[in-house]
């Protein structure tokens, strides 16, 4: 059987068939494509809902785990869980195996066939363009055979006729003689061209269709072996999956026998038993007696002797009240607290930082010091820094183009027609000349970035990790004021600020005249970085490398509480110290 010879004239309907077939086969890896879209979408609901119920952490769901019905659930769960994973997999499988390899075959499926029917319809156009010739040749053959035989009855009836010159006779002669002349050469060319079209007919029919349509053929016939292996494959990718599905669903069943009622029933003994013993029986209580008094006369007049006769008036009322303990130590005087209050909320807020003040009103007029020396040491450091960096970069940027304007102005000089080396001189000189400009600028910065970084004191490594407690303290506190740069934009001093931290001492003297007279007790140590003078009140000065005891702790408004010696106390910045904090001191806190 051989569609060359069965269907030698079906050439429209195998163009038809074949693509049927390619569509067919794409459908079939639509189908493939869904159904692996269907599995990813069921492992990930399967996934969801294993997730759904797990037992939230540090919550009473974990204790009720404890029992073995709730523990087989649990594995169940944990048994879905790798039951969607084995539908990933065949997804996966799937789309490697059978969508990729599929859609590789049906381009190059396609691009076979177009050739093939391509090399068809060429053989057709050749056939046809050698029909359309037989068809001229023939058509001008027959003209020619007409043409011959009016010239040759013109030249009887002009040699009949008696009338008409010799000359003219003559002339219809050699008319008919030319005639039949072409029409002789129309016969040979006919003759030839026929010969050659049954010729180009017998080889198309016999030879050019039969092998093309053999080529299609066979190559309908490798796609319908090739669907039939994927659909083996779509099987087998499934019958792969099935050992562990198969494991998975005996750990449910496993996990269902390992369920133990009467270890249940136990927990629930151990979980809820109270220990008490029943009540017993209840005593009848005959209602036909009249009742007696449970409590006589005489046993309330023994009751009154035995104790002392409570009064509520002159001395004795102090007794009443047992549980009430006496303040043995003296009672000092103190101010009515109506007082306290009124002194408290009309006091005027005091400003703890009046160099804080200048620096805003300085940076609001715009006279920021090149040298960053408005600020502290350690923010200085960070800013001078920055500005080295920075310049770097620049200095960098302007090496790279007086490179490029150095290495374009050899070019010059090699190929003088590509441009004029002179031309580039004086941007060169531009650059060099910023570039020395930035050196010294960077000179500069260096030098006073050394000169601060001089002066700061090498930090330990225990140093900086306990100094890094504050690190986001010191950012909004980097003067002697707290908050006072992030307070504003442009790091001016607000009244609403001073008013806020004058609001906090304030309340903390407040609640310090009701407390005992014991001074507090210190909570660790602390090494002053840098010298601070305590100009306002409240505040304390300390030199460079004092070490002075801690009270209390900064409290998020960038000022620590320290103590020299016994008698002396106040205030100093945060970020001009160095706390080491006891961990055993009562209200320390511990960082990590």
């Amino acid at each position: 059987m051989s569609w060359g010879t069965e269907l030698w004239d079906q050439f429209d309907n195998l163009e038809k068939h074949t693509q049927w077939g390619i569509d067919i086969l794409e459908k079939y890896i639509k189908f493939v494509k869904e159904r692996t879209d269907i599995e990813l979408s069921y492992a990930k609901q399967l996934r969801n809902l294993s997730k759904k119920y797990q037992p939230k952490k540090n919550s009473k769901e974990e204790e009720e785990y404890k029992y073995t019905a709730c523990k087989a659930f649990l594995s169940t769960l944990n048994e879905m869980n790798d039951y969607a994973g084995q539908h990933e997999v065949i997804s996966e499988n799937m789309t490697s195996q059978i969508t990729v390899d599929l859609m590789r075959y049906v381009q190059e499926l396609k691009q076979e066939r177009k050739s093939n029917f391509h090399d068809g319809r060429k053989a057709q156009q050749h056939i046809e363009t050698c029909w359309k010739q037989l068809e001229s040749s023939k058509r001008r053959f027959e003209r020619d055979c007409k043409e011959a035989d009016r010239a040759q009855q013109y030249f009887e009836k002009m040699d009949a006729d008696i009338n008409v010159t010799k000359a003219d006779v003559e002339k219809a002669r050699q008319q008919a003689q030319l005639r039949h002349q072409m029409a002789e050469d129309s016969k040979a060319e006919y003759s030839s061209i026929l010969q050659r079209f049954n010729q180009e007919q017998w080889e198309y029919y016999h030879t050019h269709i039969p092998n093309i349509f053999q080529k299609i053929q066979e190559m309908e016939e490798r796609r319908i072996v090739r669907i039939g292996e994927s659909m083996k494959t779509y099987a087998e990718v499934d019958r792969q999956v099935i050992p562990i599905i198969g494991k998975c669903l005996d750990g449910i069943v496993k996990a269902a026998e390992s369920i133990d009622q009467k270890n249940d029933s136990q927990l629930v003994v151990e979980a809820y038993k109270s220990g008490f013993e029943p009540p017993g029986d209840i005593e009848f209580e005959d209602y036909t007696q009249p009742m007696k008094r449970t409590v006589s006369e005489n046993s309330l007049s023994s009751s009154k002797e035995g104790k002392p006769e409570l009064k509520f008036g002159g001395k004795s009322r102090g007794k009443l009240w047992p549980f009430i303990k006496k303040n043995k130590s003296p009672k000092q005087q103190k101010e009515p607290l109506s007082h306290r209050f009124n002194e408290f909320m009309t006091s005027k807020p005091k400003i703890h930082c009046f160099r804080s003040l200048k620096r805003g009103l300085s940076l609001k007029l715009g006279a920021t010091p090149e040298d960053f020396s408005n600020l502290p040491p350690e923010q200085r450091r960070k800013k001078l820094q920055q500005k080295v960096d920075d310049l770097n970069k620049e200095i960098q940027k302007e090496t790279d183009q007086r490179d490029a304007i150095t290495k374009m102005k050899d070019v010059y000089l090699k190929n003088p027609q590509m441009g004029d080396p002179a031309s580039l001189d004086h941007k060169l000189a531009e650059v060099t000349q910023n570039i020395e400009r930035l050196r010294l600028e960077t000179q500069k910065f260096e030098a006073w970035l050394a000169e601060v970084e001089g002066r700061l004191p090498a930090r330990s490594e225990q140093a900086r990790r306990q100094s890094g407690m504050y690190d986001g303290q010191t950012h909004q506190t980097v003067t002697n004021c707290a908050q006072d740069r992030e307070s504003s934009p442009d790091g001016s001093y607000t009244e609403e600020q001073s008013q806020e931290s004058e609001l906090k001492v304030l309340a903390t003297d407040f609640d310090d005249e009701f407390d005992d007279e014991e001074p507090l007790p210190a909570i660790g140590t602390c090494k002053a970085l840098y010298t601070f003078e305590g100009q306002n009140e409240g505040t304390i000065s300390v030199v460079e490398g004092e070490m002075l005891s801690v009270i209390e702790e900064d409290k998020g408004d960038g000022w620590t509480r320290i103590r020299r010696n016994e008698d002396e106390e106040g205030y100093v910045p945060t970020s001009y110290v160095e706390v080491y904090l006891d961990k055993n001191a009562k209200g320390a806190k511990t960082y990590i």
